[in-house]
């Protein structure tokens, strides 16, 4: 059995992405900040027991992830798929600049998922090809960059992000890790707004199709949740 661990899984693609796996078959450890307040989760989990497994984890708190870890390592000896989902979005232009909030966004959309890879690598080094997917953006592309396009906050974590996949892609590569960064189109959840394109169903399916597919020769890429190579 394939088992995955997703991010901000409470909601939009994340939640999307727990259903679909689930829908396969594959065991989910499904984690959120508060569990509590997660009734979509919480009804999957109800609904299919043996398969999702809700543990509380908040990706900017080090001492949240690393219970996390150790609440997940009690039920599981290895993770197949990692998926780096949780994020904030504060949308500032120059004029709106806000040191605070870009702060966090850094913390959480970058060193965020870099936190969750340190804690779960001995479950990720357990598994057979393991595979590390850092939902990512377009706006985190310095070549895609224009006038008016998303935030200096938002933007600048998805950056740093993208720069930890190629990190890790070489420091993982040795264990058999692929690492790779993901965008998942404007998608139609809180954070995307109801103009959006893609639905979270769409995305969803999309980027399980990529990850599905991975292999060594895809290490430290860029795609898009459609199976393109998006520019760095």
């Amino acid at each position: 059995m394939t088992i995955a661990l997703i991010t901000g899984a409470n909601r939009g693609i994340g939640l999307e992405m727990a259903k679909q796996l689930v829908a396969a078959g594959t065991k989910v450890f499904a984690t959120c900040r508060l569990p509590e307040q997660a009734s979509a989760l919480n009804d999957l989990a109800t609904q299919n027991s043996s398969l999702v497994t809700v543990i509380q984890l908040d990706v900017i708190n080090d001492m949240s992830v690393h219970a996390a870890a150790q609440a997940v390592a009690a039920e599981t000896d290895h993770i197949d798929v990692l998926i780096n989902n949780a994020g904030v979005n504060f949308r500032d232009n120059f004029e709106e600049f806000n040191s605070d909030e870009f702060l966090l966004s850094l913390n959480a959309n970058g060193v965020g998922a870099m936190r969750v890879v340190r804690q779960f690598i001995d479950l990720l080094r357990k598994a057979d090809s393991a595979k590390v997917v850092n939902i990512s953006s377009q706006l985190g592309s310095i070549t895609a960059q224009r006038p008016n396009f998303g935030s200096y906050a938002y933007n600048s974590s998805k950056a740093v992000m993208n720069m930890i996949t190629r990190h890790l892609s070489f420091d993982l590569e040795k264990d058999g890790i692929i690492t790779i960064s993901m965008h998942p189109g404007w998608v139609q959840t809180d954070m995307g707004g109801p103009n959006a394109a893609v639905t979270p169903p769409n995305s969803a399916a999309g980027i399980l199709k990529v990850t599905a597919g991975l292999t060594a020769e895809d290490n430290g890429k860029f795609y898009i949740y459609n199976g393109e190579i998006h520019p760095w």
